[in-house]
């Protein structure tokens, strides 16, 4: 049974694909993935239950994948083109594919363990990534094996510890940073409450208030952070901002970040 966060979060990702069938069937199909579900279930119980980190599970995922569709569509209005759309070898759409295919599958890693989850990721999801493409464009190998290829680059370089090269997979990179509001800390912070090694991703995280992605004014992206204390910087500085140094899209983002009431921060 999903939970009213997830259908709240697949419901914007719909309204956000209006205007992409092709991508908008590839949702509806994986939303009513009954192995992917359990997949992204599964590891979210070993993310928060035995390993006592965030979220990792199907509320993350599909954050991620909003994201990233909402900052691609903003590049599009802003008339940048994606790395397949320059290099004349797939549209826009293959490119929104790849990244929705990644966002919903860039943790299923977490089902093991934490340590290599992204390599781990890429195992997990080539036959969800196959099946899926096979049955939206069962006709077309070049463009299922360009899509998968690309969607297994995000899906790789989603930690920044691997070089990427698309923007792309540069999108689901920022776009895993961005998912970090104190709801993704609430569950682990309720259940564990004896002081651990590595808590103050789930302290930070917890001073994120809301995340704004918007149209920019400097550059197309706009990213605002408000937060409810300093704590939240730590999230802000170790973990975005090295993903967004890490990432091909680096230059179409801006980044403003702010305790709620004071001055805003801007990093970008």
């Amino acid at each position: 049974m999903k939970s009213v966060k997830e259908i709240s979060i697949e419901s914007k990702i719909l309204r956000r694909l209006q205007d992409n069938p092709i991508c908008l069937e590839l949702v509806n199909y994986l939303f009513a993935d009954e192995e992917l579900q359990e997949m992204q279930e599964y590891a979210n119980n070993v993310s928060i239950k035995r390993l006592g980190f965030n979220d990792h599970g199907p509320v993350h995922m599909r954050q991620v994948a909003g994201n990233a569709i909402k900052m691609l569509n903003i590049l599009k209005d802003c008339g940048i083109k994606t790395s397949l759309e320059e290099e004349e070898i797939g549209t826009f759409d293959d490119s929104m594919c790849a990244v929705i295919l990644a966002g919903l599958m860039h943790d299923l890693g977490m089902m093991i363990g934490r340590q290599g989850h992204e390599e781990m990721s890429v195992i997990l999801a080539q036959p969800l990534i196959e099946r899926a493409l096979m049955h939206i464009m069962p006709g077309d190998l070049r463009r299922r094996t360009v899509i998968k290829s690309l969607a297994t680059e995000a899906i790789v370089g989603h930690m920044s510890s691997r070089k990427i090269h698309s923007i792309e997979a540069g999108i689901i990179l920022i776009a895993d940073g961005c998912d970090m509001t104190k709801g993704r800390a609430r569950i682990p912070m309720a259940i564990n409450t004896t002081p651990r090694v590595g808590d103050i991703h789930k302290y930070s995280a917890n001073a994120i208030n809301r995340i704004g992605i918007h149209h920019g004014e400097k550059k197309p992206i706009k990213i605002e952070i408000e937060m409810s204390g300093d704590v939240g910087f730590f999230q802000i500085e170790e973990v975005l901002l090295t993903k967004i140094d890490s990432s091909p899209a680096k230059k179409f983002v801006e980044l403003y970040a702010g305790v709620e009431g004071q001055e805003c921060k801007c990093y970008l």
